[in-house]
């Protein structure tokens, strides 16, 4: 008995000894993901941006100087003006704000609804669960710009109209994804003996079968913001998203893309970085997400 109880203690130090702090594991996970580190970097740059844009930018994103119009890159304009004087980079800064906000907003609800329906339509099966499927494949034969376009047209424009037109495509997408993970997990026994206890629906669903979907969804959740950013950008761009004077990416590629593309191309051309390195940076994350919460991807 002596010498088990030693090998116990001496187990129990060894566990905690292999103990890592916050930053070995953020050490570990650069070096065997490190595009994703690269993207989560590029994130917390934006939110950076975004949190500090009233510190950070050096003009106001609103106001004019017309005797600033066009101006080239140079020591007072790091990135030069637009066609209203403004400072691009200060627009830039503020953007980010705008992106983000957007993206946030429409990847959190619209993850969020996908995965309480895409559970529940699991777990009841049967007919309820037949014609949300159909209804779901209705909105999934519409790719995303066609149904943000539609929803927009009907609700008009502007930030809120913007985040629910983006928002609704969303829901399908994750909720199909979302189902396909709870159908598994709806044959396992501990949902049968919850259905035994008497539990209630809505505690099986909350409490015993979205913990356990929770993967897929922060997957999906990672990926729709970029998503999200670029569709707010699609659709300022076609005039149909946030409006002037508000700063945003997608307006300062409308006001300079195609006008000022050979006389001052960095009116288009610093947006448009923006816009690529926030979705880049989005994409290379959910990646690594995927590859870190995935089973069968840890294995190989």
């Amino acid at each position: 008995m002596v010498v088990i109880s030693e090998s116990l203690v001496e187990s129990q130090v060894e566990d905690l000894s292999e103990e890592k702090t916050w930053g070995q594991v953020a050490w570990t996970m650069t070096r065997k993901y490190p595009l994703g580190a690269f993207g989560l970097l590029i994130v917390v740059v934006m939110i950076i941006l975004a949190v500090f844009a009233n510190i950070l930018s050096p003009y106001d994103p609103e106001a004019n100087a017309f005797e600033h119009m066009l101006t080239p890159p140079d020591l007072q304009f790091w990135l030069g003006t637009d066609q209203f004087g403004r400072d691009i980079l200060t627009r830039i800064i503020y953007g980010a704000r705008t992106a983000l906000f957007v993206g946030f907003s429409c990847a959190i609800i619209g993850s969020v609804v996908g995965l309480i329906l895409g559970v529940a339509s699991a777990y009841f099966g049967g007919r309820i669960d037949l014609i949300f499927q159909r209804v779901m494949d209705v909105f999934m034969a519409f790719p995303l710009i066609i149904m943000a376009l539609a929803v927009v047209s009907i609700f008009g424009t502007g930030t809120q109209n913007v985040i629910i037109a983006i928002t609704i495509p969303f829901i399908p997408r994750c909720a199909r994804v979302v189902r396909s993970s709870a159908l598994a997990i709806r044959e396992i026994p501990y949902v049968d003996a919850a259905r035994a206890l008497g539990f209630t629906h809505t505690r099986i669903i909350m409490r015993h079968m979205t913990p356990n979907v929770m993967a897929p969804f922060l997957i999906m959740l990672s990926a729709f913001v970029g998503q999200a950013i670029l569709l707010e950008a699609s659709l300022s761009y076609l005039g149909l998203g946030v409006q002037e004077p508000t700063p945003a990416w997608g307006l300062m590629l409308q006001g300079g893309a195609e006008e000022y593309a050979e006389s001052a191309p960095w009116v288009a051309i610093w947006p448009g970085i923006a816009i690529s390195l926030a979705v880049f940076g989005f994409n290379l994350f959910g990646d690594a997400l995927r590859d870190a919460l995935d089973p069968k991807l840890r294995q190989q």
